[in-house]
């Protein structure tokens, strides 16, 4: 079936399936049941034979006391696939869990999955592939920004242009959608995994301990912000980790406003980028933007205080998308529902 084709089909087939292949979390959603899979972009493999242990949840919980036989692995670096053999076996596992089980057979969905608007066409077509061979009959590519501004019901196909900041687990996409296209982007490695790894690094000079990832993730989640909290009261928490001298597990007391001081250089390099975005659009443009504000979604746009302080630092008004972790898949799913309006959203790889 031609492109064109698929723009005319009149609708989703039962079993379309719109994905957001993210780097730290992978979502699923089918038409007409909504999202059905939301897993950690994980995979646990037997040593030497690579062969697939566990995929989502039950990888990650094995991080960190995964056996001498077992090797836990992230296939996604900054939104793009790093190594593709472990992206199709997780992308395989997941499609399998996520697929109808209303009958013992399923004809092979076609699918929608997003990629990073700064993706390499190289990077692309390792998405395109890696899902093809996972089970798709058909893959179509959306660019993250685009899907995020569809699933937070932004009039994307309007003349007045919009802003959107999607801050996931790898990147952070910052584009300029108008008529139905983005009409400029960029993308840095500055998101989740990026703040959690200053946490840990922060933690680590400050009180001499060693954390690992998923300890700084909730902190993170818990306690961090960029702004002092709107009831003015700071918090604490207490962690396990390993003691930098003595090697030696034991627990420290982080403070809120330590997690703050750590976090808000990256809040300033993201004010500067969205600036410098800013300079790139024409004065209509800009116009429209400061009128109708600056959308932010992704995990990331959750961090308590950014929304808040972005508005402070541009002049303009930052608000955070209520449906932040969902918008990228429920906006590839909206393309497979409504696809002949959407012509101007989807590329395919080649």
């Amino acid at each position: 079936m031609s492109f064109l084709s698929f723009l005319s089909g009149g609708g989703s087939a039962p079993f379309d399936m719109a994905i957001d292949l993210g780097t730290a979390n992978t979502l699923i959603a089918l038409s007409g049941e909504g999202i059905v899979l939301n897993e950690p972009s994980v995979v646990a493999l037997e040593k030497g034979s690579k062969r697939l242990v566990a995929a989502g949840h039950e990888a990650k919980d094995m991080l960190e006391c995964a056996s001498g036989n077992v090797t836990v692995e992230y296939p996604l670096h900054y939104g793009v696939i790093a190594d593709y053999e472990v992206a199709c076996a997780m992308l395989s596992a997941f499609m399998a869990k996520a697929a109808p089980r209303s009958a013992p057979w399923q004809p092979k969905p076609r699918v929608v999955v997003c990629v990073p608007c700064g993706a390499a066409p190289v990077d692309k077509r390792m998405v395109f592939d890696a899902t093809m061979r996972a089970g798709a009959k058909q893959v179509f590519l959306v660019e993250e920004p685009m899907a995020a501004a569809l699933g937070a019901d932004l009039p994307v196909s309007s003349a007045t242009a919009s802003m959107v900041m999607d801050i996931g687990g790898g990147t952070t996409e910052i584009a300029v959608i108008s008529q139905g296209g983005i009409v400029s982007s960029t993308s840095l490695r500055l998101a989740g995994n990026r703040m959690d790894e200053i946490i840990s690094q922060y933690l680590r000079n400050l009180l001499g301990v060693h954390i690992g990832g998923r300890t700084a993730e909730v902190v993170k989640i818990k306690i961090g912000s960029v702004l002092p909290f709107t009831d003015r009261r700071e918090r604490d928490m207490v962690i396990s980790c390993q003691d930098i001298a003595t090697g030696k597990p034991t627990e420290a007391t982080v403070r809120s406003e330590d997690v703050r001081a750590a976090l808000r250089p990256a809040a300033d390099k993201l004010a500067l980028h969205v600036g410098e975005a800013l300079k790139k659009v024409s004065p209509d443009q800009a116009s429209d933007i400061v009128r109708n504000g600056i959308l932010l979604t992704g995990g990331g746009g959750l961090l308590s205080g950014l929304a808040e302080y972005l508005t402070y630092q541009l002049e303009i008004p930052v608000w955070a998308s209520e449906t932040a972790l969902t918008d990228v898949v429920v906006g590839c799913l909206r393309v497979l529902e409504t696809p002949e309006a959407l012509k101007q959203t989807i590329s395919r790889s080649r």
